[in-house]
């Protein structure tokens, strides 16, 4: 079954509701997978990273604004990253490691923070090159929740769950396509590392 839910219904009373129910899935979850082409995953955003994303959903979608209390839980969800009993495999697009948000200083200590997490236990990231050769067309990000239940999508307009069991192998199907693509470790460090002197160099206002 696929439902899909708007946004302006989802999120009528502000963000810190959908970022209750994130939590739940994330704790609920002891081994997830999450393909984010263009854009820093949420558990790994960093405070000032997060507070200019959900901005920016504020400010677009004209819902409440409570960002500070939806950034605070969006740090809350991402404690799963080290109670020792959750893993999750996450493929980044390169392009994520440039896509501008807040500037030069929000992107240099959030390419830092991925840095440091690169070792942690909980996390297998890998980084999918721009120039990559994949076995499958482009397409969207999502998540996969629930230890492979449900694959989460998010749209301009609407959030879509995904729980049929033949679609959800597709999207397993896809997840290793792209994971097979992707840079992990000691290169995964150095395009991390290509990003943050590229944001370390540029201007203030950049």
């Amino acid at each position: 079954m696929t439902s899909s839910v708007p946004w302006a219904d989802r999120l009528s009373t502000g963000t810190e509701t959908t970022q209750d129910d994130v939590v739940r899935w994330y704790q609920d979850t002891r081994r997830g997978k999450a393909y984010v082409p263009t854009m820093i995953w949420g558990t790994l955003q960093t405070e000032a990273y997060a507070t200019v994303i959900l901005g920016q959903v504020v400010d677009f979608l004209g819902i409440p604004d409570d960002v500070p209390a939806g950034v605070a839980k969006r740090m809350q969800r991402q404690r799963v990253l080290y109670d020792g009993e959750h893993h999750y495999d996450v493929v980044l697009g390169e392009q994520a490691l440039y896509t501008n948000i807040g500037g030069p200083e929000v992107m240099r200590q959030q390419i830092e923070r991925l840095l440091r997490d690169l070792g942690l236990a909980s996390l297998t990231l890998g980084i999918l090159p721009a120039t990559a050769r994949v076995d499958l067309f482009p397409v969207h990000g999502f998540n996969i929740y629930g230890d492979g239940d449900r694959a989460h999508v998010e749209l301009v307009s609407s959030a879509v769950d995904v729980t049929e069991r033949s679609e959800l192998a597709l999207y397993d199907k896809a997840f290793a396509a792209l994971s097979s693509a992707a840079s992990y470790g000691d290169a995964a460090e150095a395009l991390l590392r290509k990003a943050h002197s590229f944001w370390a160099d540029a201007p203030p206002r950049e």
